[in-house]
């Protein structure tokens, strides 16, 4: 039923176009103003169309048409177009032949070539079923000479009547957007979005984003003192209470005193200064402040112009100076030009104008003009430009010898010296002490002397070999320069000597007499001798005991255990019971400092000894007495010991 009418709709306006009655002012009642306005377009259109093809196979041409109004254009489009469907039916090219024109031109254009083709015989059966076609089927229309074309969104099927939907997304004709989906519909499309709208924005049913009013629908999350404003996208809150005039509110309502001298641009008059006050401001006026090159006159009202050539300074530097009204200019002398910028007279370097063309070797500038010189090893020349060769040893430059080459010299020094590294001329002493074998050239201290060197010993103790590297010991007891008691022995230790005297305890007595010098064999020794009766002594099993010394050297490299004492014994080993003793054991009682000291048992000469020996460096002056025990084994047990006290004396240096 609605289609119906619409069709009638259509015949309507069809009736009063061709009754040339206004469009606008049509009284046919149609459905809606926008379908009576399609229609009755559309129906001029194809009136306009069929006028410029009755045009074109009655006058065969189309220039006629010249004005541009838009009936014009479709009446000589069509003219054409028709013009151009005869060319191609005289020319015997067919009537469905690919032209790159528009839909609507390729349809009249064959047209007027299927008509050329039938010698302008009508089909009145095919034009009535055109015409009643369309009142049944909106897809279809009717373009004059007895052919139908398809409304837009539709394209003409083979049989040149029937209409397809043409699918403008599959061949890209549509106008979507950026982000919307192109969806097909019969006769045309529809743009669907396909990314949402974002956060304060939500889709419409025109497929377009429109803003959520939130204050409106109650989702902000303003407080009780603010009021919510919408915008777009999202929304403020806004304080309820306003600042006065001069504050401005923070994000939490406060009232904020506002710099205007900062916020606004000269608040003040020229010539004032800008102060700010709580909730305003003030304007203090500036003192009078003249430009470069003027200055205050003495009433302070106005400014004049400074003579800078009167200036004690000397603004051009001894130049000739020209004053002028708020500057100057220099009159600058020759070598010099005038530097408009800082206003001197800068001097003009001639080395660099004119590179490699004034002197041999260098070029020196100076103010107004320039001066050549040498490098190092040559003189200038007469001409004040050219360099000879210098003889520097002439000026003795060297310590000792010197060698002229040219352009430089060099320098030589004697045996016991070397040529200094830092310039090259100086020869100094070669520091043997300093080498690194002089650790190795002396003895105790090397001290260097120019050109050689010599060495030291300690104070006392040690005298200088022949060699004049090594040191030699003193042996005070021989020397008789000791200190050591009529009761004492001198014993010589290295770098010194020892005043020992020993006593034997109670129950002991001495072998033989107190010497006055102590060789490094000699033995000191106390044997048992008891009272009668005195059970206590008889039982004590130490039956001697002996002290002999010996002196060691502090050891700069210790490689292995050196063997220092040997306590020999009468006990042969494998010793059988009824002969006595058969073995022998030895132990350090005291004295061991940091166990630098063991003692181990072997055989020599078939007896047993016991070996003494140093297994770690010790680092002098230092004296400790080694306690020794030797112990005699027999078949009835332990049958006797004896102690040996070897006082250790280490010398404080390595030789």
């Amino acid at each position: 039923r609605v289609f119906s009418k619409i069709v009638l709709l259509c015949l309507s306006c069809i009736s009063y176009t061709a009754a040339n009655i206004s469009l606008n002012k049509s009284p046919v009642l149609c459905l809606g103003r926008i379908v009576r306005e399609q229609c009755c377009v559309s129906v001029q259109e194809d009136n306009m169309c069929s006028a410029g093809i009755n045009m074109a196979k009655i006058e065969g041409a189309c220039d006629s048409l010249f004005s541009s109004t838009c009936d014009t254009k479709t009446k000589k489009m069509c003219c054409n177009c028709c013009l151009v469907g005869k060319s191609l039916q005289e020319k015997g090219l067919p009537c469905d032949h690919k032209l790159s024109v528009s839909y609507q031109c390729g349809l009249v254009s064959r047209a007027c070539c299927v008509d050329g083709a039938h010698d302008n015989q009508t089909d009145t059966t095919r034009t009535n079923e055109c015409k009643e076609e369309i009142f049944y089927n909106l897809q279809y229309l009717c373009v004059g000479n007895n052919s139908c074309g398809c409304f837009k969104g539709y394209q003409l099927k083979p049989d040149g009547k029937s209409c397809d939907d043409i699918n403008e997304c599959l061949l890209g004709s549509s106008n979507c957007r950026g982000g919307e989906r192109c969806i097909n519909t019969e006769g045309s499309f529809r743009c669907q979005r396909e990314v949402s709208c974002g956060t304060g924005y939500e889709l419409t049913d025109t497929n377009d984003c429109e803003d959520i009013n939130e204050c409106e629908a109650g989702i902000h999350n303003c407080g009780p003192e603010f009021e919510c404003q919408n915008t777009q996208g999202s929304f403020r809150c806004l304080p309820k209470v306003k600042c006065a005039a001069g504050f401005i509110q923070d994000a939490l309502g406060n009232c904020i005193d506002i710099n205007e001298c900062v916020s606004q641009s000269s608040p003040c008059h020229r010539g004032h200064l800008c102060i700010n006050t709580v909730g305003s401001y003030t304007c203090q006026r500036n003192s009078v402040n003249c430009g470069r090159g003027y200055h205050l006159n003495e009433e302070g009202t106005r400014c004049i112009d400074i003579d800078e050539c009167k200036n004690p300074e000397k603004v051009c530097g001894g130049h000739g100076c020209i004053n002028l009204v708020g500057s100057y200019r220099c009159e600058c002398e020759s070598g010099y030009v005038f530097n408009s910028i800082s206003r001197t007279c800068e001097d003009i370097d001639e080395c660099r104008h004119y590179p490699g063309r004034l002197c041999a070797h260098k070029c020196e500038n100076t103010p107004g003009s320039y001066k050549c010189s040498c490098t190092t090893g040559f003189k200038l020349a007469a001409d004040g430009r050219n360099c000879d060769d210098l003889n520097e040893c002439e000026a003795n430059p060297c310590s000792q010898e010197c060698a002229n080459v040219y352009g430089s010299y060099q320098c030589y020094c004697r045996r016991g010296y070397q040529l200094s590294d830092i310039d090259g001329m100086t020869c100094e002493d070669i520091d043997e002490c300093a080498l690194p074998t002089g650790g190795h050239i002396c003895s105790y201290r090397c001290h260097n002397t120019p050109g050689s060197f010599h060495c030291s010993c300690p104070v006392s103790g040690y005298t200088l070999a022949p060699n004049g590297r090594s040191c030699q010991d003193i042996d005070e007891c021989v020397a008789g320069t000791h200190t050591c008691t009529v009761d004492q022995s001198c014993f010589n230790v290295q770098g010194e000597f020892r005043c020992l005297s020993f006593d034997c305890p109670q129950n002991y007595r001495k072998v033989g007499e107190t010497v006055p010098r102590l060789q490094r064999a000699d033995i000191i020794r106390c044997i048992k001798n008891c009272l009668p009766n005195d059970y206590s002594c008889t039982l004590d099993p130490v039956t001697s005991i002996s002290h002999t010394s010996i002196s060691l050297a502090t050891m700069r490299e210790f490689l292995r255990p050196e063997e220092i004492v040997f306590l020999r014994t009468s006990v042969r080993p494998y010793g059988t019971y009824h002969l006595g003793s058969f073995d022998v054991k030895f132990e350090i009682l005291e004295g061991n400092v940091e166990n630098a000291f063991d003692i181990i048992k072997r055989i020599e000469h078939g007896m047993y000894v016991g070996v003494v020996r140093q297994v770690k460096p010790l680092i002098g002056p230092l004296s400790t007495v080694l306690k020794l025990l030797m112990r005699n084994l027999s078949s009835q047990g332990e049958s006797s010991q004896n102690v040996i006290n070897v006082h250790v004396f280490v010398s404080e240096f390595w030789f």
